[in-house]
């Protein structure tokens, strides 16, 4: 298991928008269709990485505890298909279905929306406040396959808790450790 850290995209950035195909409705959605009155989470996943799938349930029920709370949820997969086909956009939409995802799972098949944000691995999280910009990028938590840390979504709970209650939100962040995105050639 390769360990990439997330690039840790410049506090402040303006959300880069795109228009990406949900691989469950088949819909194309822009960041603008997608983002929350209160913020927005975009998070770089897969359907193979095993530090995805030792935390995606964990990312459905933080997406469910705040999505009624005007935060706005996308999971976007930028992996070469051709190299890696357990990430094909079918794959995607069954992966959806087997973690109970309640917003879009959009796929970049250019990998221009991955670059914009300048993601490096999977899982990687970004959370921009309702102006669009850049408040919290890393880990959703410290747990990591086989580390023995629980998984609970503090560290990104956090933040969204802190942006829907205009509280400040603590420029300490960590890095999220995963696989490296799958680039095409």
């Amino acid at each position: 298991m390769a360990k990439t850290p997330s690039n840790m995209l410049e506090l402040g950035t303006i959300a880069p928008n795109f228009n990406l195909m949900d691989t469950t409705s088949h819909n194309f959605y822009s960041f603008s269709d997608l983002k929350g009155e209160n913020g927005t989470v975009v998070m770089f996943i897969c359907n193979h990485c095993p530090f995805v799938i030792h935390v995606a349930k964990q990312i459905s029920e933080t997406a469910k505890l705040f999505i009624n709370q005007g935060v706005g949820f996308m999971a976007i997969s930028s992996n070469d298909i051709d190299n890696y086909p357990l990430d094909r956009p079918e794959l995607m939409t069954s992966f959806a279905n087997e973690y109970d995802f309640v917003f879009p799972y959009l796929y970049d098949e250019t990998q221009e929306v991955a670059k914009a944000y300048d993601a490096a691995c999977t899982p990687d999280f970004y959370l921009f406040d309702s102006q669009d910009k850049l408040v919290y990028r890393g880990q959703l938590d410290g747990s990591r396959p086989q580390n023995g840390v629980s998984v609970t979504g503090e560290d990104l709970e956090t933040a969204i808790s802190n942006i829907v209650n205009n509280e400040p939100i603590s420029i300490l962040q960590k890095p999220s450790i995963g696989c490296n995105i799958k680039w095409k050639n």
